[in-house]
């Protein structure tokens, strides 16, 4: 019998993991399919560094408040609220960049000992996206990994690869204090009052400015400059994400509200 990965705090998005097994999962298929019902309640996605130029273009990339921020691709301002998905799951408008995050669910890489750093591929159980199904594409062959499944595990093992150096990014500009609690201010003409936004953490322009010398050059050799500025360019897109909330009838009817803090990345 399988045992339950260790975790008693699950990752976003997930309710459960337990590690893919040839002998209990042995008839279990993977079910594609153009719906994200699991993702159509949710706000706020981690994103990775190598995601940065794709997300930018669609969603404001913000970085989460508190110790160890990690990047957050806004899907919408308010708990609860995503602009690109209806509430079955499917896309709401034009086709967009879907994060690695919600892409890899139900599967993630997790450790299922204790004792080990070894990670196994496991998925959520909670699912109905695998299971012993008629149809779908088979997740073992003959005992073996299928091909689906080798798929599977190298884009879980891209995305904790660049998990890792997003980690890394993140950790420079907290040691160049460069991040600092954002605010944004929206005013529309049916309220007395703004709509402001908190609880997010964003890169200060003001600080990146009088950086050293060789800080700025450390930066443009290692590639982090245009990562701060495609997240700073995003930013610019936190009021279409507001006028998409508008026209949803999604804005909450007292101004004052937050981006929720305390998302971990998985």
């Amino acid at each position: 019998m399988a045992k339950a990965a260790p975790q008693q705090n699950f990752p976003l998005l997930y309710n459960d993991l337990v590690p893919l097994s040839s002998q209990e999962h042995a008839k279990y298929k993977l079910q594609v399919r153009p719906k994200m019902p699991f993702l159509a309640e949710t706000h706020a996605v981690p994103v990775t560094i190598d995601e940065f130029v794709m997300v930018q273009r669609h969603m404001p990339i913000v970085f989460s408040s508190g110790e160890n921020p990690v990047p957050l691709a806004l899907m919408g301002l308010n708990q609860g609220v995503n602009v690109f998905l209806n509430e079955e799951g499917e896309l709401a408008g034009n086709p967009t960049y879907m994060p690695a995050y919600a892409r890899r669910y139900p599967f993630l890489l997790a450790k299922i000992r204790e004792d080990s750093e070894e990670l196994s591929l496991c998925f959520d159980p909670t699912t109905d996206i695998v299971g012993e199904y008629d149809e779908g594409e088979d997740l073992f062959t003959d005992g073996q990994p299928s091909e689906t499944t080798k798929s599977l595990l190298q884009f879980c093992e891209q995305v904790e690869t660049s998990g890792h150096r997003t980690v890394q990014f993140v950790e420079e500009l907290v040691k160049a204090e460069l991040l600092m609690e954002g605010e944004v201010s929206i005013d529309t003409p049916n309220s007395d009052k703004p709509f402001v936004y908190r609880g997010f953490q964003m890169v200060n322009e003001e600080k990146l400015k009088e950086i050293r010398g060789d800080q700025a050059r450390k930066f443009v050799q290692s590639g982090m400059m245009p990562l701060i500025y495609a997240h700073m360019m995003s930013l610019q897109l936190v009021r279409d994400i507001f006028g998409m909330q508008l026209q949803q009838g999604k804005v909450p009817p007292q101004p004052d509200a937050n981006v929720p803090q305390g998302m971990d990345q998985g």
